[in-house]
């Protein structure tokens, strides 16, 4: 057995044994209260450069499958399981999610308490944190002092890291009703996928994309995507987001795309203690108090009160959801241009599904606008 640890930067250390590959990754800590789903929570680009805590204690019980990924490879920087399945039982697996990890230099630990971890990160919040194992574990002060020269989150740009390099065209379903041109800020595989299924011919762009790229798509809508960092530092896409809402194209953003449209219509955002991340969070949306039980991976929010109408440079909006927990702001809405938004992800993979009637409000949405 070969020994690992998780360092956090306030040097509490959590010791195991090596999953995954062996060496060192560093990162944010974080924990995931999703009990299933952990293939779609690897690879969704919204967790670079995040160590993720998994809150279930057995991880790895399905395997490995080539169908379910939600990008090209995992994103995240450090894994942290209690229980690791000792072999995959599912007729979809292909290998085990530890052979995964080593194949894609994933390091991490397992054996850990993750309940005493998770306790610890929800009283002092993430933090940078590193993955230690095999020779790469030194004295307890040169691992922290590793982990304390890694970047905070705060002020970091990684939607440029994660965005796609060059354009590419997902096919409507059957006969295509809109063209979307959707901004990659690190968008999930599902997203164009649910879009496709309802008629969409999603044309994904790069972050780095001008407005005349975007409009040369000819769209009806145009969407932003989730992804990860701080939506500070995205001053492209809110620029590019206030020259989509100048001309009234309609818009839908989610998670970052949340974010990124608050910051374009004059709204502050702010880093959260410790986010949220998990596929059980409820919602309430203001006008209905209707609940939906979402799935969310987000640690910056957008600052307000639910409910609290807003004045911008187009005109009146709404902070439209919020969640009951702790009264982070899920969602707005402008009123006088077609736009919305939500903080939580319509395309759940791998659910809850409440949120998808999201993107047939979408498509209603463009079809006003014809």
């Amino acid at each position: 057995m070969t020994t690992a640890a998780l360092v956090l930067e306030d040097g509490r250390i959590f010791r195991g044994e090596s999953y995954g590959a062996r060496g060192r990754s560093l990162g944010e800590v974080v924990f995931s209260t999703a009990m299933t789903g952990y293939q779609e929570t690897l690879t969704d680009p919204s967790y670079h450069r995040q160590i993720v805590v998994q809150t279930a204690p057995q991880i790895g019980n399905t395997g490995w499958n080539d169908e379910d990924d939600e990008s090209s490879r995992i994103w995240v920087s450090g894994y942290v399981v209690r229980d690791p399945a000792r072999r995959p039982s599912n007729w979809r697996s292909v290998r085990s999610l530890d052979d995964e990890l080593v194949r894609q230099g994933i390091v991490g630990v397992a054996g850990v308490d993750t309940r005493s971890l998770t306790r610890h990160l929800r009283e002092q919040g993430a933090m940078r944190a590193g993955v230690f194992s095999g020779d790469a574990l030194s004295d307890p002060e040169r691992m922290r002092a590793e982990v304390l020269d890694g970047p905070e989150m705060v002020g970091s740009d990684l939607a440029r890291e994660v965005t796609t390099a060059q354009p590419y065209v997902v096919p409507a379903v059957g006969e295509r009703r809109f063209r979307v041109a959707a901004l990659d800020l690190g968008i999930k595989s599902n997203t164009p996928r649910m879009m496709a299924a309802r008629g969409i011919e999603v044309h994904v762009l790069p972050l780095s994309s001008t407005v005349d790229d975007l409009l040369a798509v000819e769209p009806d809508g145009v969407f932003l995507s989730n992804g990860p960092g701080d939506p500070a530092t995205q001053d492209h896409a809110v620029a590019l987001t206030r020259a989509v809402l100048e001309r009234r194209v309609p818009l839908f953003g989610i998670c970052f795309g949340n974010q990124v449209l608050g910051r374009a219509v004059g709204l502050e955002t702010y880093k959260m203690r410790y986010g949220h991340r998990g596929i059980n969070i409820p919602v309430i949306d203001t006008a209905t108090g209707r609940v939906a039980i979402t799935s969310q991976n987000h640690g910056f929010a957008l600052r307000g009160e639910p409910g609290e109408e807003f004045g911008s440079d187009f005109g009146r909006g709404v902070l439209s959801h919020y969640c009951p927990n702790d009264d982070t702001i899920e969602g707005l809405r402008l009123l006088d241009v077609p736009a919305f938004s939500v903080q939580y992800h319509p395309e759940a993979a791998a659910g809850p599904h409440d949120a998808a009637p999201l993107f047939d409000e979408f498509v209603t949405m463009m079809g006003e606008g014809r």
